[in-house]
C-alpha cells in the first residue's frame, strides 16, 4: 500500500515563489493519485480500457464502498468526467454527498432532516455546486430536483429554495409537477407569511380542487388571514361544480363560511392586494376587494330552501355583531315569513326571542344603573323599556300563528291547519278574523288537492253561523258546498247529510226530508242514461254520481224509518234495490223493518230479493238468517216449503259453507220430519261438505245413527268414512270402528279393521295406534294373531322407512338375489348389514315372547293369550330337544295314518278355553245376530259327540 501524501491543506499552506514554486495543479494531481491503492490496479486498468462503460465504473465504486470519503469523491468525479450525463452516477454521487451532511428520516410534515455539520461549513456549498453541475445535463430528472430542493430546505435559504422550485417547475414537464408541488407546499407552509400565500395561489391555478386546504393554511398562518379565507370559501360555494375532497356537502361549506364570517366580523373589511375572484361564472361575485357578506349569505339562503334556519341566524348575527339591531330584527322577521319547515322556524324564532330577551334585560339593567340626579340625554327611560317588553310579549303571542303560517306555506291545501287557524282566532274571540280565515281557506284549497276533510271545513263554517243563530247563512253555506267538485262522492254526500242533521237539530223535519229528497234525485236524463252512470266512474262529476251513494241512501232510509211512514220507508228501500246499490246489511235491515211491522211475507220477499242480488258467499249469511226466522215462525206447519227453501239454498252452495245449512236442514227433519230423512240429509252432508268439515259431519252422522237405529247401523257409515277421509282422520275413525266391533263381540271384524288401518300408520309417527292394537291383541288375540300383528308392523315400518342406509340395503339385496354370487366387497358388506338388521328385529321379537312366557311361568308365551291348540309339555328327560326345537315350527302330518293320532290329541274349544287362566266367557247380545242365534243353538243341541278340528272340517266340507 502506498504511503499517503500530504493533505490539501498542507499544500495550500506551502509557499510559492516564482522560480522554485510548486505547480499547484501538478501537486493536486499527484495527491489524488496517492488515493489509488495497489488492489485498485485491476479496476483502474479496466476503466482505462473501457472509460465509457457504466458497469465498469459501478463495479469500481462498489469495490470502494468502504474507502474514505475523499477516495470515493475522487472516484465519482473521474467517472462523471467520462460519463457526465449518467443519471445513476449522479444519483449515487449526490446521495453520498448529502449523507455526509444530513442524517435520519425526513419529517413527514416539513420534509426536513437532522444536519450533521453547521450551516456555515463550506461543504454545504460544495454539495450545492455538485447539484448544479448535475442539473446541467440531468435537468429532466425530477428526483434530482426533489433531492436538491429538499437539501436546500435544510439550509434556511428560503429565497434560493423558492427560486430552485420555480426552476424545477420550468424545467420539468407538466406531468411531473405534482411531485414537485408536494414538497413545494410543505416548504411554503414551513416558511409561512406572504410567500406561503403566493405559492398557494399559484398552486390553485393548477389544482383548484385544493381550495379547501388553502383555507386551512390561511387560518393557520400567523397572523391568520380570515378575510382571504372567507373569500376563498365564497368562491368554493359559488362554484356548483366544486366537489369537496374531504367529503363535505355544499351546505356544510356554507355553514363554515357563515361561521367564519360571524366569528371574525371585524376582519371581513380587509381587502386583498390582488382582488381575489369569487365565483367561476358570470353569476358569481366577480373580482372583489371586500366580501359582500349579505349577498353571499342570501345566495346560500336562496339555494338551500329546506335548511336555511342556521343561515338566517348567521345573517342576523352578522348585523348584531355590527350593532345594527333593527336590521337584525328585520332579518328575523323576513326569515319567519319565508322558511318552509318547522325546524328552521324553531331555530329562527328561538334566536329572535333570545335577542329580544337579551336587549330587554340589558335595557332594564341600564335603567336600574342610571343615576336620576345626573342628566343624560342618551339614557333609556321607562317608555323604551315598556316598548321593548311589549314587543317581546307580542312576539311570543304570535308564535302559534307563525307556526301555522309555516305549515300552510308547505301545503296551502292542508285542511287541518286551516281549522287550527280558525280555532286560534275563536279562542281569542275574534269572530271577524275567523270568518276571514274560513273564506280565505275555502278560496285557497283546491277540492282535488285537499289534504284532509274539506267537507268538514264547509260544515264547520255552516255550524259557525248556526251557533250564532243565523240559519239562513248556514243554509247558504251548505248550498254553496253542494256545488263544489269534491274529489269523492262520499264527501259530497257528507255535506247533504250534515245539512239534514242541522235541520233535524232545529226540528225542521219536513225540510230535512226535502233536503234528502233533493240529494237522492237522479240527474236530468232518461233511465237508460241513469243506468250507464257508475258510482266509481271518476270521469264524471260527483254531483252526477251522487244518487248512487249508499251512504246517502242509508241516511235517508234511517230518516224515513224515524220520522216517515212505513210506505215511504218501504219505497226508499225499494228504490235502493232498483238502483242495485244495496248491501247485505241493507237487505237484512229491510227485512227486519218489515218484520217489526208484522209484514212477515214481505220480509221473506226481501230476503229472496237479496239472495237473487247476491251470490255465494254473501248469500250464505242471508240464507242463514232467512231460514232461521222461517223455522222459528212456522216450525213444522209448512214443512214442504221449508224443504224447498233448504234445497234451493243447497243448490249452488259451495262446500265451504254447506255444513251449517245441512245441519240446520237435518235438525228440521229430526224435530218435525222423519228420522230416515234426517239420515239421508246427513249422508248428503258427508259427501258435500269440505274436507275440513267432513270428519265432524261423520261424527254427528254416527252419533245420530246410533241413537236412532243402533250400533249395527253405523258400519256402512264407518266404512265410507274410512274410504273418503284423509289418513290421519281415517285412523281415528278406524279406531272407533274397531272399538265398536269389539263391543259387539266381532273380534275378527275388529282385527281386520286394525290390519286395514295399519297400512297408513307409521310406527315411528303413530305409536299410539300400535299401542292400542297391542292391547287389543293381548285381550282378545292369541299367539298367531300377535305374530301376525308384529309381521304387519315390520312391513309397515319398512314401507315408511326413508333412511338412506335401509333403502340402499334393499337395493343391494335385490341385486344380490338376481346375481349368483356377490360381485364386489360392497355387496357383501350390504348383505351382511341387511342380515344383521333382520336378525336384530327377530331377536327383539323373541325376547318379547320369552318375557311373556316367563311371566306366565312357562305357559303361553304372551300374557293372556289363548293358544290355538293345547300341546303336552315335553318330558323332563329330554331338555335338549326342547331347547333345540323351533318354537314357531308348525307340525304337519306326513300321511293319513297319523290323522287318528292328531285327532286324539286335540281338545274341544271349551276345554281349550278352560285350560287358560284369566279368560272369561260372556254372551253376545241376541240383537246383534238376530235369527242366527236360534239356528246356532239348534246346531249345538244336535251335536252328540265331540269331534276334532280336522274331522269337523271334513264333515262341514
Amino acid at each position: 500500500m502506498p504511503v499517503a501524501g500530504p493533505s490539501k491543506a498542507a499544500i495550500a499552506k506551502t509557499p510559492m515563489n516564482g522560480k522554485g514554486s510548486w505547480d499547484l495543479e501538478a501537486r493536486l494531481k499527484e495527491e489524488s493519485l496517492l488515493l489509488i491503492r495497489d488492489d485498485d490496479i485491476v479496476h483502474e486498468e479496466e476503466c482505462l480500457r473501457h472509460p465509457f462503460n457504466l458497469k465498469v465504473w459501478l463495479r469500481y465504486i462498489e469495490k470502494k464502498a468502504e474507502a474514505s470519503i475523499d477516495a470515493r469523491i475522487f472516484l465519482y468525479e473521474r467517472a462523471l468526467k467520462q460519463l457526465p450525463g449518467s443519471y445513476k452516477l449522479w444519483k449515487s454521487y449526490l446521495d453520498m454527498r448529502v449523507s455526509t451532511l444530513l442524517e435520519g428520516e425526513k419529517d413527514p410534515e416539513t420534509g426536513l432532516r437532522k444536519p450533521l455539520r453547521p450551516l456555515r461549513d463550506r461543504e454545504w456549498e460544495r454539495v450545492n455546486n455538485a447539484f448544479e453541475r448535475a442539473l446541467v445535463l440531468c435537468n429532466k430528472f425530477p428526483v434530482i430536483w426533489i433531492e436538491y430542493c429538499s437539501f436546500l430546505m435544510n439550509q434556511n435559504c428560503p429565497t434560493r429554495c423558492r427560486r430552485t422550485f420555480d426552476r424545477a417547475l420550468r424545467a420539468l414537464p407538466i406531468t411531473q409537477h405534482p411531485r414537485i408541488w408536494e414538497i413545494y407546499l410543505k416548504f411554503a407552509k414551513f416558511v409561512g407569511g406572504e410567500t406561503c400565500v403566493r405559492v398557494w395561489r399559484r398552486y390553485l391555478k393548477l389544482e383548484p380542487e385544493e381550495a379547501e386546504n388553502y383555507v386551512d393554511v390561511l387560518l393557520e398562518l400567523d397572523p391568520p388571514r380570515y378575510a382571504e379565507a372567507a373569500r376563498v370559501l365564497a368562491s368554493i360555494v359559488e362554484n356548483p361544480k366544486f366537489v369537496s375532497r374531504h367529503g363535505k356537502t355544499q351546505y356544510k361549506l356554507w355553514t363554515e363560511l357563515c361561521d367564519l364570517i360571524c366569528d371574525h366580523a371585524d376582519d371581513m373589511g380587509t381587502a386583498t392586494m390582488d382582488n381575489l375572484v369569487v365565483g367561476t361564472n358570470g353569476e358569481g361575485l366577480g373580482r372583489v376587494e371586500k366580501l359582500d357578506v349579505e349577498r353571499v349569505m342570501r345566495s346560500g339562503i336562496s339555494r338551500f330552501t329546506d335548511q336555511v334556519g342556521k343561515l338566517w341566524n348567521n345573517l342576523a348575527r352578522w348585523y348584531m355583531l355590527r350593532g345594527d339591531w333593527e336590521k337584525a330584527r328585520d332579518v328575523y322577521e323576513e326569515a319567519m315569513r319565508s322558511v318552509h319547515t318547522v325546524r328552521d322556524f324553531t331555530m329562527v324564532f328561538d334566536a329572535y326571542a333570545a335577542m329580544e330577551e337579551a336587549l330587554l334585560s340589558r335595557a332594564m339593567a341600564e335603567l336600574a344603573e342610571q343615576n336620576p340626579e345626573v342628566p343624560n340625554p342618551d339614557a333609556l327611560d321607562e317608555v323604551d323599556v315598556d316598548l321593548r317588553l311589549a314587543r317581546f310579549e307580542k312576539l311570543l303571542e304570535r308564535r302559534p300563528f307563525l307556526v301555522n303560517d309555516v305549515v300552510l306555506r308547505q301545503n296551502p291545501h292542508n285542511v287541518h291547519e286551516w281549522e287550527k287557524r280558525v280555532e286560534l282566532w275563536l279562542e281569542r274571540d275574534n269572530n271577524q278574523k275567523a270568518v276571514e280565515t274560513f273564506t280565505e281557506a275555502l278560496q285557497t284549497i283546491h277540492p282535488k288537492k285537499a289534504h284532509g276533510k274539506l267537507q268538514m271545513l264547509w260544515t264547520h263554517f255552516a255550524e259557525f253561523y248556526e251557533k250564532g243563530g243565523d240559519l239562513g247563512k248556514a243554509r247558504q253555506i251548505f248550498e254553496k258546498a253542494t256545488h263544489v267538485p269534491f274529489r269523492r262522492v262520499d264527501d259530497l254526500a257528507e255535506i247533504w247529510c250534515q245539512w239534514a242533521e242541522m235541520e233535524i237539530r232545529h226540528e225542521k223535519f219536513d225540510q230535512a226530508l226535502e233536503v234528502m229528497g233533493r240529494a237522492t234525485a237522479p240527474p236530468r236524463g232518461t233511465p237508460a242514461f241513469h243506468a250507464t252512470i257508475r258510482y266509481n266512474d271518476e270521469t264524471r262529476e260527483p254531483q252526477q254520481r251522487l244518487f248512487k251513494s249508499l251512504k246517502l241512501w242509508s241516511f235517508y232510509v234511517d230518516l224515513e224509518e224515524s220520522i216517515g211512514t212505513v210506505e215511504s220507508a218501504k219505497a226508499v228501500y225499494d228504490r235502493i234495490l232498483e238502483l242495485k246499490i244495496a248491501t247485505p246489511q241493507i237487505i237484512i235491515n229491510y227485512a227486519t223493518f218489515l218484520e217489526e211491522q208484522k209484514w212477515f211475507e214481505e220480509s221473506y220477499k226481501a230476503y229472496e230479493r237479496g239472495i237473487e242480488l247476491f251470490g255465494y258467499p254473501i248469500a250464505f249469511d242471508i240464507w242463514n238468517l232467512y231460514l232461521t226466522k222461517f223455522i222459528k215462525r212456522y216450525e213444522g206447519s209448512k214443512l214442504e216449503r221449508a224443504r224447498d227453501l233448504f234445497e234451493h239454498a243447497l243448490d249452488k252452495c259451495p262446500a265451504k259453507y254447506a255444513k251449517p245449512l245441512y245441519l240446520m236442514y237435518a235438525k228440521l227433519e229430526e224435530d218435525y220430519g222423519l228420522a230416515r230423512h234426517a239420515m239421508r240429509i246427513y249422508d248428503r252432508a258427508s259427501r258435500a261438505v269440505s274436507d275440513e268439515d267432513r270428519l265432524e259431519v261423520f261424527n254427528i252422522y254416527v252419533s245420530k245413527a246410533t241413537s236412532y237405529f243402533g250400533l249395527t247401523s253405523t258400519r256402512e257409515i264407518y266404512q265410507r268414512a274410512v274410504e273418503v277421509l284423509p289418513d290421519r282422520q281415517a285412523r281415528e275413525m278406524c279406531v272407533r270402528f274397531a272399538d265398536m266391533e269389539t263391543k259387539l263381540g266381532e273380534i275378527d271384524r275388529a282385527r281386520a279393521i286394525w290390519a286395514y288401518c295399519s297400512q297408513f300408520c307409521d310406527p315411528r309417527m303413530d305409536p299410539e295406534f300400535w299401542k292400542l292394537w297391542h292391547e287389543f291383541e293381548v285381550k282378545h288375540g292369541n299367539e298367531d294373531t300377535f305374530k301376525e300383528m308384529l309381521r304387519i308392523k315390520r312391513s309397515v315400518q319398512a314401507k315408511y322407512n326413508t333412511e338412506v342406509s335401509f333403502i340402499s340395503a334393499q337395493l343391494l339385496a335385490s341385486r344380490t338375489e338376481a346375481a349368483a354370487a356377490p360381485t364386489s366387497m360392497e355387496d357383501v358388506e350390504a348383505e351382511a348389514k341387511l342380515a344383521d338388521e333382520r336378525s336384530e328385529m327377530e331377536r327383539l321379537e323373541d325376547e318379547a315372547v320369552e318375557a311373556a312366557r316367563a311371566s306366565r311361568g312357562g305357559g303361553s308365551r304372551v300374557v293372556g293369550f289363548v293358544r290355538a291348540t293345547v300341546t303336552e309339555p315335553a318330558p323332563p328327560s329330554a331338555p335338549s330337544e326342547e331347547v333345540n326345537a323351533n318354537p314357531d315350527e308348525i307340525e304337519i302330518a306326513d300321511s293319513d295314518e297319523e290323522e287318528g293320532e292328531g285327532d286324539a290329541g286335540e281338545m274341544d274349544v271349551d276345554e281349550d278355553v278352560r285350560g287358560v287362566a284369566g279368560v272369561q266367557k260372556r254372551e253376545v247380545p241376541e240383537g246383534v245376530f238376530g235369527g242366527l242365534a236360534a239356528q246356532a243353538a239348534a246346531v249345538t243341541e244336535g251335536a252328540q259327540e265331540k269331534l276334532g278340528a280336522k274331522e269337523r272340517f271334513k264333515r262341514k266340507r
